[in-house]
Parts: structure tokens; sequence; C-alpha cells
């Protein structure tokens, strides 16, 4: 049985909440990914995200300004979280049951990396022949 540390993305690409949206879009396209995280203002403070899907509504669809708007405008946050311990199932679980496609992977309120459903279904797929 694999584990959400077996599939999870260690290489994170971190932004602050008080960045434009305009910085966020810069950092998604030099990275070539589609969410960051948000940066915590202190160690007791919840993480965020940010993905191309918030952006799209805050900009496009409620007719935003992307040098107005600062990431913490339209993050995701507090996000939902696993342990990098769980099994593979139950991280798919938690997304189906809220409808979402990242999880942060956490231990001790400290980011270890996040899993992406297509980590998820490409782990499935290996198994399959």
């Amino acid at each position: 049985m694999k584990l959400v540390k077996d599939v999870m993305i260690s290489d994170i690409i971190r932004i602050s909440p008080f960045a434009t949206l305009r910085e966020a879009l810069s950092l998604m396209k030099r990275h070539d990914v589609k969410s960051l995280v948000v940066e915590r203002q202190s160690e007791h403070d919840a993480w965020g995200l940010i993905t191309y899907t918030n952006v799209l509504k805050a900009v496009v669809a409620e007719d935003g300004d992307i040098d107005l708007l600062n990431v913490y405008d339209v993050c995701a946050k507090p996000v939902i979280s696993v342990g990098e311990s769980l099994a593979l199932r139950h991280a798919a679980s938690l997304m189906t049951e809220h409808g979402i496609k990242r999880l942060l992977v956490l231990s001790d309120n400290e980011l270890k990396g996040f899993v992406v459903m297509d980590d998820i279904m490409q782990a499935l797929l290996e198994t399959i022949e």
C-alpha cells in the first residue's frame, strides 16, 4: 500500500500572502505550475494554497484586478492537510469528498510537501497491467 510520502511533491514554490495576483501568476508561469503554497505569517498560522482556479474566479468571473488583489484575498486558507504516512486511498477519499485536487502534507504544522490528484492516479495506473 502506497503512502502520501511515496508520491508527494517536496519541491514547493511559496508565495507571500501580500503578493499581488500578477506576481503569483508570474511565479506560476516561470515554474510551470498550477498552484503555489501561501506562506504562514507566524509559526501558529495556517498554510494557504492559491491555484489557477482561484485566480480565474477572482479575475475573470468576478472582474478583479490582478494588480490590486493580493494572494491572501483569493487563496484557500486554511487548506486541508494530511500527514506523510497516510495511505493514498485515504488522501484520495478526502479529495473526492471535498472536491479538491491538492492536499498539503504537514508534520506538526511544518510543510513537507503536497500531493496532487494526478500523482495519486499515476500511482494507481502503475498497479494496472
